[in-house]
C-alpha cells in the first residue's frame, strides 16, 4: 500500500466525522460517447476512510442483506487498518466471482440498504470498498491461477453463466477436473449476452475465464444437450455432474399490437451485441428513433440506457407504479436520468399501435394508481377510467421479467423429478434425485438474481466434494 494515511478522526464516531464517497462517476456526456464503466476505484487513503465509518455492529444487518453472506464489518474493519490483502482474502472467501457479483449487484437494496447508519447519516460505501479490494487483489496477487494438486475426480458444469463459472471455481481451487460445457461459442452466459458493458466490462469476465483456465478449467463450446451431450455419457465420463444453465423465458407483453415490427424483447436488444452470430436476426437500430421500455427493473433500466448510448432520439421508460416501487438499483436509475431518460411512472400499455405497413408509431397507455399495502406485500395497482393517452415510438421493448421454463419432458435430464413450480427438486446439497447430478439456480428456483444463482453454486459444489469424498468432507 501507499504511505497515504486517512484523516484523523475518531474511530467511534468516524461515520459522522468523514463524510460518505463513492467510487467516482464519469460525467453523463462522457459516458453516453461509449460502452466502457462509468465508474472508478477509490485510491486507498479514501478506502481507508471510507472504511473506517463501519461501526462494527454486534449483530451487522450488512450481512444479513447480502445473499451470499459476506463478513462485511471484518473486512472493513481490516481495510479500514490498511491491510488490504487480508481483507480481499476475506471477502473472496465467501463471495465467489467477486469482481463480477460487486459490479452488477444491487448494493444500495441490499448491503448498503440494510446498514444502520442509513437512518442516522448515509450508510457506508461498501460497494465501492468492495470495489477497491478486488481490483487490488489483482494486482497484488501472482499466483491465482495456481492449478490445485488433481484429485483424480471429473466433474461436468453445463452452463458457463456465473453459477457455472463459480462452481468450477471452488472445485478446480480443490483439485478436481472440471470441464464447462455450453452452447454458446462464448463463454459467460447473461453476463456477456445480457449486461451490458458499460455495466459490466467484457474484460473483467474474461480475467475471471482466463484464470480458470490457468487453473486447469477446460471449456467446451458450441456443444448442444440432447444433441451432443447425453446424459448416460456424462455420468459414465464424469463422476458428477452440475446442471447451472438458465431456464427463462421472457413475460409477453399482452396487450393488442404486440406482434407489429418494432416490437422486442428486451433481452434481444441487450444481446446483440455480444450475438453467436449475427447473422441470426437482423440488427436493431435505434440511432434517431424514439425508443420506449416497458419495465422497472434491472434488465429495463440496462435497456434505457443502451439505447440512449446507441443514439436514440429519445427514450422513455414506462413502469406501472411509482419511481419508489422500482425495482432496479437506486444508482442505475439516477445515472438514467442523468444521461437523459424520461420516465413516465404510474402508466400502463393498453394497445401498440402501427401504421399502415405493421410498424410501430407510438403505445396507447392508461394512468394507474396504486392500491394501500398490505404488510409485507408490494403495492398493487389500477388503471384509472378515462386516463388513457398516447405516445410515439418507433421501438418498443419489453422488460416485464422473466417467467420459469421448465426442462421438456423429452428433453435429456427431462426425467428428473420437478416440484410444482416446474424446477428440478434438489436436497440441501443440490442434489436431484438422480445420485451425482446436481442443480441450482434458474432450473431449481427460477428466475433468479446473480448472488442466488453464485449462492446456490457455492451450496452444489460443498455437496459435490461432500458426495466424491465423504470422509474429507
Amino acid at each position: 500500500m501507499s504511505g497515504s494515511e486517512p484523516q484523523s478522526v475518531n474511530s467511534k464516531y468516524a461515520w459522522s466525522e468523514v463524510p460518505r464517497e463513492g467510487a467516482g462517476k464519469r460525467s453523463a456526456a462522457d459516458r453516453l460517447a461509449d460502452f466502457l464503466e462509468i465508474h472508478g476505484t477509490l485510491d486507498e487513503a479514501t478506502a481507508r476512510e471510507q472504511a473506517s465509518r463501519c461501526i462494527q455492529c454486534p449483530e451487522p444487518l450488512c450481512v444479513r442483506g447480502c445473499p451470499l453472506s459476506n463478513r462485511i464489518p471484518e473486512w472493513l474493519g481490516l481495510t479500514a487498518e490498511g491491510h488490504f490483502l487480508e481483507a480481499a482474502a476475506m471477502l473472496q472467501s465467501t463471495s465467489l466471482l467477486p469482481e463480477i457479483c460487486a459490479r452488477v449487484c444491487p448494493a444500495d437494496r441490499m448491503c448498503e440498504g440494510m446498514c444502520v447508519l442509513g437512518g442516522k447519516s448515509e450508510p457506508v460505501s461498501i460497494w465501492a470498498i468492495e470495489q477497491f479490494l478486488n481490483e487490488y487483489a489483482l494486482a497484488h496477487e501472482v499466483a491465482a491461477g495456481t492449478p490445485a494438486p488433481p484429485n483424480g475426480f471429473r466433474v461436468a458444469v453445463i452452463g458457463s453463466g456465473p453459477g457455472g463459472l463459480a462452481c468450477a471455481d471452488v472445485l478446480s481451487r480443490q483439485g478436481y477436473s472440471v470441464t464447462v460445457l455450453d452452447w454458446r461459442l462464448v463463454p459467460g452466459g447473461l453476463l456477456v449476452n445480457g449486461a451490458p458493458p458499460f455495466r459490466l466490462d467484457r474484460s473483467v469476465i474474461g480475467r475471471r475465464i482466463d484464470a480458470l483456465k490457468k487453473r486447469g478449467v477446460t471449456f467446451r463450446l458450441g456443444v448442444k444437450l440432447g444433441e451432443d451431450l447425453i446424459q448416460t455419457e456424462m455420468l459414465n465420463r464424469f463422476d458428477a455432474v452440475y446442471l447451472a444453465f438458465g431456464a427463462r423465458k421472457a413475460r409477453e407483453l399482452e396487450v393488442p399490437g404486440r406482434d407489429l415490427r418494432g416490437v422486442a424483447p428486451a433481452l434481444s436488444f441487450l444481446a446483440q451485441p455480444a450475438a453467436d452470430d449475427p447473422a441470426a436476426a437482423p440488427p436493431i437500430q435505434v440511432k434517431d428513433r424514439r425508443v420506449v421500455v416497458l419495465g422497472g427493473g434491472e434488465m429495463a433500466i440496462d435497456c434505457v440506457r443502451t439505447a440512449l448510448r446507441s443514439g436514440a432520439k429519445e427514450v422513455v421508460c414506462v413502469y406501472r407504479r411509482d419511481e419508489a416501487q422500482l425495482t432496479c438499483s437506486r444508482t442505475d436509475y439516477e445515472s438514467a436520468v442523468e444521461e437523459g431518460a424520461v420516465f413516465q411512472f404510474l402508466a400502463v400499455p393498453i394497445a401498440i399501435l402501427g401504421d399502415e405497413h405493421g410498424k410501430v408509431i407510438g403505445l396507447r397507455l392508461a394512468r394507474t394508481e396504486l392500491d394501500s399495502p398490505d404488510p409485507g406485500e408490494r403495492r398493487s395497482f389500477v388503471m384509472r377510467p378515462g386516463t388513457e393517452f398516447a405516445l410515439e415510438a418507433d421501438w418498443v421493448f419489453a422488460a416485464l421479467g422473466f417467467e420459469p421454463m421448465p426442462l421438456p419432458a423429452d428433453s435429456q435430464f427431462g426425467g428428473l423429478v420437478r416440484n410444482n413450480q416446474g424446477g428440478l427438486c434438489v436436497d440441501e446439497r443440490q442434489m436431484t434425485r438422480q445420485p451425482g447430478v446436481f442443480a441450482g439456480g434458474e432450473l431449481v428456483r427460477g428466475p433468479s438474481s446473480i448472488l442466488e444463482v453464485v449462492r446456490d453454486a457455492r451450496r452444489a459444489a460443498e455437496g459435490i466434494h461432500g458426495y466424491l469424498q465423504p470422509a474429507a468432507a
